[in-house]
């Protein structure tokens, strides 16, 4: 099984589920903790050609919420990779690279699909 990382934040509650499901079913992992480490914009792109840039933005956080309209109207991929970047809780959590692919979010159907052992 290729080696799989976990981005995202510990108090997250989506990670925190996440981790659980890897804990109980046996998946080693290395977390990578965006508030202490951050996101470079290599990695980032990678997630979004993988994912979409769209899902990927979370617009649903308190970060996104508090941007000022004129940062939020007529958004493109090239403004959303820099407020991530520069906003790393604007990313949606967790992001799960399992070498073959990539996860957005916590579905146990699609962990035990691509994860479990």
């Amino acid at each position: 099984m290729p080696a799989i990382t976990v981005f995202g934040i510990p108090n997250c509650d989506t990670v925190k589920k996440a981790r659980k499901w890897l804990d109980a079913n046996n998946v080693s992992y290395e977390f990578h903790d965006y508030k202490k480490k951050g996101i470079d914009k290599t990695t980032l792109q990678s997630f979004c050609k993988e994912l979409g840039w769209d899902a990927v933005l979370n617009r649903r956080g308190t970060t996104w919420r508090k941007l000022d309209d004129s940062d939020k109207a007529d958004i493109t991929e090239p403004r959303a990779l820099d407020l991530m970047v520069e906003h790393t809780s604007m990313i949606k959590r967790p992001v799960i690279d399992y070498g073959d692919g990539m996860l957005l979010g916590f579905d146990e159907a699609a962990y035990a699909k691509h994860l479990a052992g």
